[in-house]
């Protein structure tokens, strides 16, 4: 099962590994800004339609 603080922890990891704010990983994926904090946040998790985006910009 998912553990939504993991993978929250791991979306936080690799942006600021990558040097990009919420901001501006949200303008890549075309989202808000609200949506990567709840990512983060463990409170949501990425929708189906943008995990393919969301590992691409991630793998830098």
């Amino acid at each position: 099962m998912l553990d939504s603080i993991k993978v929250g922890n791991f979306i936080m990891d690799k942006r600021k590994t990558l040097g990009l704010t919420q901001q501006q990983l949200a303008d890549q994926l075309n989202i808000s800004f609200q949506t990567v904090s709840k990512w983060e946040n463990g409170i949501a998790y990425p929708n189906i339609e943008i995990l393919r985006n969301l590992a691409i910009v991630l793998a830098g």
